[in-house]
């Protein structure tokens, strides 16, 4: 395995200077954001489509610094009711399909999206209960209509493209968000369609990281470390499902915290070891969004647990067996 990054902690800064930053820490490999949530401030993929020369100069940055590329990023919705909102998330997932083409890379990264209730909604939908039935209504209608006829047909284009790992992140609020979705979605559109393992998302809704990757096996495509912690007194009060906004970190029930402050370091060594036993073999890409503290400092505390915490080198013969 490699150490990777979600290379949009250093968004405000160049292409070049992030890179540089990256290697001197000790990252292997980057997830630049291609669109979407992520923008586009480090990898635009319609303007390095549109220029031969700026593609050439992309890649000659990348391999002056030693990295490489683990996905593209292209976090959005493109199921969103609002036609143009969705209609934008698309194009930006399919130029990053296109640029993984160009750039010999089979792997994105992105959300399956969250619909509306019916065809004249204004907003998405994420449905968290089955009654009163008006909701299991709204999620056939979702599941039926919108979200498999989308992935079949992107899908689709994705492997016209050569891009054969779509790793959706299990990310709440959008529709493939637990094991069970992201199965339901996979049987009905094909093994593209893989998970972008992220622990922090799952913890929170009382799943097991370590279970979950015993579940999906080889449908684990890329993997992020971001750590969560729950504070035992407001989910005892309030339950996970939490509104408030990230910044209210007293009050909420959770927040993302970085490697090590969430969990010690025995529990990512489960993960990692769990991941081996599955046979990925890929990055695991630090995501930084702790509020508490700062990004450098935090980048740096979660490369030194994921360094001493990750499997790089391949496995020996069982000499002793």
């Amino acid at each position: 395995m490699k150490i990777g990054i979600v290379a949009n902690i250093l968004q405000d800064r160049p292409l070049a200077e992030a890179l540089d930053f990256f290697q001197k820490m000790g990252i292997q490999t980057i997830e630049p954001g291609c669109g979407g949530y992520a923008g586009k401030s480090h990898v635009d993929p319609g303007a390095l489509l549109a220029d031969t020369e700026k593609l050439k100069e992309f890649k000659r940055l990348l391999s002056d610094s030693g990295l490489t590329i683990s996905a593209l990023s292209c976090h959005g919705n493109p199921i969103h009711p609002d036609r143009e909102l969705a209609v934008s998330y698309d194009a930006d997932m399919r130029d990053a399909v296109r640029l993984c083409q160009e750039l010999g890379l089979d792997t994105i990264t992105c959300f399956s999206g969250c619909a509306g209730d019916c065809p004249d909604s204004k907003y998405p939908n994420w449905v968290t209960c089955s009654w009163p039935d008006d909701y299991l209504r709204i999620l056939e209608y979702q599941w039926n209509e919108v979200l498999i006829p989308y992935w079949k047909e992107f899908v689709d284009f994705a492997r016209e493209h050569k891009v054969t790992k779509i790793a959706l992140e299990l990310h709440p609020g959008f529709m493939v968000y637990n094991t069970d979705t992201l199965k339901r979605l996979r049987a009905a559109v094909g093994t593209e369609i893989g998970a972008n393992f992220d622990p922090s998302h799952l913890l929170w809704q009382g799943m097991s990281p370590v279970a979950v990757i015993r579940e999906l096996k080889d449908a684990i495509y890329h993997v992020h470390a971001k750590d969560v912690k729950l504070d035992p007194i407001n989910t005892a009060v309030n339950g996970v499902l939490d509104t408030r906004h990230y910044s209210d970190e007293l009050n909420r029930s959770w927040i993302f915290r970085t490697i090590g402050y969430g969990n010690d370091a025995a529990y990512w060594k489960d993960i990692f070891s769990a991941l081996r036993v599955a046979g990925y073999n890929g990055a695991v890409s630090i995501e930084h969004e702790d509020s508490l503290v700062n990004r450098f400092e935090g980048l740096e505390k979660a490369v030194r647990i994921i360094k001493d915490a990750l499997i790089f080198e391949e496995k020996t013969e069982m000499w002793w067996a």
